[in-house]
């Protein structure tokens, strides 16, 4: 069994790396998607986000107002916060998933694909539980310990920032200001990331994707064969 962390800043196309090594038979966990699960109405880390930062994060139809929140998170500064009741909930239903994917397949690939692999300073959270803003982080559930391989995908800056604006643009009318207002949010979101240079020293493999889709492929491609070979 292998177990994979596959990173990248924001528009790096990471995502897009997941998905061709799932084509290619690894099992593949992407944060984003259980952080929205356990965000949903019902669940402890949903409960626990309304207690913090009030009803003010919560839409008429009684879902968390995501709007809200990432101006909270990246305008007024208080992403740490979130990501306090976040990270341990989501890093501990990463663990519980795999550890069911290698009980049916010992020689499994799992990869798991998050944004903050490396910035997260926060544990697992209790059984049962979602750390509030007050907990401390925990030692457990920290990168070194959690993945026997870590995999970085990379783009040039400004690709990233197109990339962003693209998706957010998707289906409106671009004006230069609205362009503007996307550009900058990418900024923001980017600073608060680690650079590609830092989060390369930390990285077992560099995945380039500032071209075409096909040299991503290719890299992937060569890539898989050798996690197959560390999985057996």
């Amino acid at each position: 069994m292998l177990r994979v962390g596959l990173t990248g800043g924001l528009g790096s196309g990471k995502s897009t790396a997941a998905r061709l090594f799932a084509a290619l038979g690894a099992h593949v966990l992407q944060a984003d998607a259980i952080g929205r699960e356990l965000m949903e109405p019902g669940q402890l880390v949903y409960a626990a986000i309304v207690k913090h930062f009030g009803q003010g994060v919560v839409s008429p139809d009684a879902r968390l107002d995501r709007s809200a929140l990432a101006k909270i998170a990246f305008v007024d500064g208080r992403v740490e916060e979130l990501n306090a009741i976040v990270h341990p909930a989501v890093i501990a239903r990463q663990a519980k998933l795999s550890e069911g994917i290698f009980q049916r397949d010992q020689h499994a690939v799992v990869i798991v694909e998050s944004a903050l692999i490396f910035e997260t300073k926060h544990g697992v959270a209790k059984s049962g539980e979602a750390k509030g803003s007050s907990a401390q982080g925990s030692e457990d559930g920290r990168w070194p310990d959690r993945f026997d391989r870590t995999i970085l995908v990379t783009a040039p800056e400004e690709v990233k920032i197109a990339r962003f604006v693209a998706r957010c643009a998707a289906g409106e009318a671009m004006t230069a200001e609205r362009r503007a207002e996307f550009e900058a949010e990418a900024r923001r979101r980017l600073a608060q990331q680690m650079s590609d240079e830092q989060k390369s020293a930390l990285c077992d493999y560099v995945l380039t994707n500032g071209g075409p889709l096909t040299e991503l492929e290719w890299q992937v491609d060569q890539l898989w064969p050798i996690l197959k070979a560390a999985a057996a």
